[in-house]
């Protein structure tokens, strides 16, 4: 795929360094609700360092218990082939020698090579939240940066509302800038702490902080998203001068998040042609490892993937409209900016009332049935979607059934696992309000030559179906004890009608491999979860390989 090429840029020489600063463990987890771990920090930073980002950010030693612990096992337990760590911290306090500052010393004691110093560069937030006059938080910044570095350590100062000060007082901002690289400092990050910038002028401000810092000072970019341009105030700054990028995995982070160092660096890599991530002899690493790793770390942080995320969500790539289609089929470079293999994701044809021949047909070309040699089942397959996602099924978030519907299309009927003959649930409660319900499910059917008769509780009644279904096929297909369900989506369908509203439910299933999805509809939620909880035990057996019994 051709790319456009890159603007003039008014960055320093060719030769000089290219910092790609990952702060996901610390900045990203500020987010509201997200709650990492010592252990679950330790296990996101190696990934972090297959990607190939240059530095880590691991926390707050000193002023957070288990950032300090984390520092102190990261010492021995990691070994990281691309990043260096990075320790996060403050300056001295006011009227506080550096050397005496508690907080200081524990930076040193972390024992992390790099270490990221806290300072404000808004003369207002000298003033009022801290309560001294400009001179002395100067000096804050050059007494700690001096100190540390006559520690040995390599010091990145983060310049906290660094645009919002400069609009406001650029004086004192340009002479933070200045103190912080006398001093001795190796990067200056400028934030937008508030995240309320804009493109435009966060490059007029990075060039000119560029003219007084002189063409070797490496300038940094560390934005937030209240205003949605993170990304773009990041690639505005690299454009204006700034070698040194922050952001977190996934755009984690409080409020609205921070940048998205994933979109940072792909766009950097595929747009810009600056390779910016490490590629360690050892380890594929880079951008073929973006999808995967954004994916593994959403599950440590138990925030479910947001599939419309650039580049790496299940959607960056899903075409939908049957004129996409038509022209995917003969050019995919056509209706996408990227490969998504570069990313390590994949193009996904979404089948549903938009689709036409082409959808139907790519989409079963990527499950493996080439339908260009049955014309007959590509046409029935056409009017079967259509007519079932106008009595409400949707098959774009369901490709598990939709595959059973060209398998049965093309077989004339769907693999004979089982042959259900009744099933029921029952929910009762005992007693008066806040008293718990119970649910029980009873489950008749034929498998492996018997009839098989069996009964599953649960907390509820889609619940108790579901392991009676299990049960009862466990005992002639033993496969299916790996199989799991991990989300369960329920939406009421023509709301007007009230409690006579049709049902659609969407099934995840896994089996610690792969996952799947199903739909079943009916006129109630028991009906259609029956439905997409039969169809998810039978893809995931065919897809095991297993016959019928």
């Amino acid at each position: 795929m051709t790319q456009s090429t890159a603007p003039t840029s008014t960055a320093p020489t060719a030769s000089s360094p290219f910092h790609v600063y990952d702060t996901t463990l610390r900045d990203g987890a500020q987010q509201e609700g997200i709650n990492l771990s010592v252990a679950d920090k330790l296990t996101i930073a190696p990934m972090l360092d297959e990607l190939g980002v240059g530095f880590i950010e691991g926390g707050w030693p000193g002023a957070v218990p288990k950032d300090t612990e984390f520092f102190r096992r990261a010492a021995k337990e990691l070994d990281l082939r691309n990043a260096e760590l990075a320790a996060f911290g403050a300056t001295r306090k006011v009227g506080v020698r550096a050397a005496d500052d508690p907080q200081v010393r524990a930076l040193l004691d972390s024992e992390a090579p790099v270490v990221t110093l806290v300072a404000k560069f808004d003369v207002r937030h000298v003033e009022r939240a801290l309560r001294t006059t400009p001179d002395e938080g100067l000096a804050m910044i050059a007494d700690t940066v001096t100190l540390l570095r006559q520690e040995g350590r390599r010091v990145f100062v983060d310049a906290e509302h660094f645009f919002d000060g400069y609009r406001y007082d650029a004086a004192f901002a340009r002479s933070a800038v200045l103190t912080a690289f006398g001093a001795g400092a190796e990067v200056v990050a400028l934030c937008d702490t508030n995240g309320g910038m804009l493109p435009d002028w966060v490059r007029e401000i990075v060039q000119e902080v560029r003219a007084a810092a002189g063409p070797d000072a490496l300038l940094g970019m560390h934005a937030h998203n209240d205003s949605g341009c993170a990304v773009a105030n990041t690639l505005a700054a690299v454009d204006a001068g700034c070698m040194h990028v922050q952001g977190t995995v996934n755009g984690y982070g409080e409020r609205t998040g921070n940048a998205d160092l994933l979109s940072v660096v792909a766009n950097l890599e595929l747009k810009l042609g600056r390779q910016v991530l490490a590629r360690h002899a050892d380890a594929p690493g880079g951008l073929p490892e973006l999808t995967r790793i954004a994916h593994a770390i959403s599950e440590l942080t138990n925030i479910s993937p947001f599939a419309r995320q650039p580049y790496v969500g299940a959607s960056a790539f899903a075409h939908k409209a049957g004129l996409h289609a038509s022209a995917i089929k003969v050019d995919p470079d056509l209706y996408q900016h990227a490969d998504p293999e570069l990313v390590g994701n994949d193009m996904r044809m979404l089948v549903s009332d938009m689709a036409g021949r082409a959808s139907i047909e790519l989409k079963g070309r990527q499950l493996g049935i080439d339908l260009a040699e049955h014309p007959d089942v590509l046409s029935r397959v056409m009017h079967r979607i259509k007519d079932a996602e106008a009595g409400g099924y949707t098959y774009e978030a369901a490709d598990a059934s939709f595959e059973l519907v060209l398998v049965e299309e093309l077989e004339g009927a769907r693999p004979a696992y089982f042959r259900v003959e009744s099933w029921r649930a029952i929910v009762e409660r005992n007693g008066g309000r806040g008293t718990p319900a119970t649910a029980e499910a009873t489950v008749k059917l034929h498998a492996g030559g018997e009839r098989i008769v069996t009964t599953g509780e649960g907390n509820g009644p889609v619940n108790a179906l579901d392991h009676a279904l299990r049960t009862a096929l466990g005992r002639v297909y033993p496969e299916l004890a790996e199989f799991e369900l991990i989300d369960f989506k329920v939406r009421i369908l023509d709301q007007m009608q009230g409690t006579d509203a049709v049902t659609r439910v969407l099934i995840e299933s896994t089996d610690g491999q792969t996952s799947w999805s199903t739909v079943g509809v009916g006129p109630n939620l028991i009906e259609a979860s029956w439905e997409a909880l039969t169809d998810s035990a039978i893809w995931g057996l065919r897809h095991h390989g297993v016959a019928p019994r």
